[in-house]
């Protein structure tokens, strides 16, 4: 096999990511969102966006590579590429990237986080699975879509396979502190959906579909 990591996935078409995705907001209406990837077509690596009180929406990156890939299928105002580092201890996740620190425990798992995990991995990495689970996680979560259109013609589909509720955040961005977790309100405006408007930690098979060339 000759290329990048992920270049055949990339031929086929669709793309493929598995890991988690936290989403919490803070008491300055700061709302924060963690991408945690530990399988991709670009390796292991974690991303954050961040969007401000007054709109702003930033992208934090470790490469060119997936800043390009992530700011091509969601809309950020700024993009910087800074090294961002995820270390999981307990139930205690700690980020550090670039701006941003970032600390966080998560809770119990409540009924639907135990009804996700009984979900095949198999199954929830098919697209179907997703567009059939796209009315209920709408009507559960508000604000919370499984599938949709992305940018450059993407579409992408979403099959969560766990769910916790995350119990206290600790954040600051450019040494300023944000303040305590508050729910994810508004919704974030990076892409079709946003996360579960209570702070949680999901984690998810994500397919994007890539549009034509």
């Amino acid at each position: 096999m000759s290329g990048p990591p992920g270049a055949a996935a990339r031929r086929a078409g669709r793309l493929r990511f598995e890991g988690w995705i936290a989403g919490t907001g803070t008491s300055s209406g700061t709302r924060i969102v963690l991408g945690h990837w530990q399988r991709s077509p670009f390796g292991p690596f974690s991303d954050v966006m961040i969007e401000r009180a007054g709109g702003e929406r930033l992208l934090l990156a470790p490469t060119r590579e997936t800043a390009d890939f992530v700011s091509g299928t969601y809309v950020f105002d700024v993009v910087r590429l800074v090294p961002v580092d995820v270390r999981i201890t307990g139930d205690t996740w700690t980020v550090a990237a670039g701006p941003l620190e970032l600390r966080f425990t998560t809770g119990r798992r409540r009924l639907l986080g135990w009804l996700l995990r009984a979900v095949p991995g198999a199954l929830a990495r098919r697209p179907a699975w997703s567009a059939l689970t796209d009315r209920p996680a709408r009507l559960l979560l508000p604000g919370v879509r499984t599938r949709g259109s992305a940018g450059a013609g993407r579409r992408e589909w979403y099959g969560a396979r766990d769910l916790r509720s995350i119990r206290s955040v600790s954040a600051a961005f450019e040494g300023t502190d944000l303040g305590g977790p508050a729910p994810v309100e508004p919704p974030v405006r990076f892409g079709f959906g946003s996360v579960p408007r209570r702070p949680a930690v999901t984690r998810v098979t994500t397919t994007v579909a890539l549009g034509a060339a």
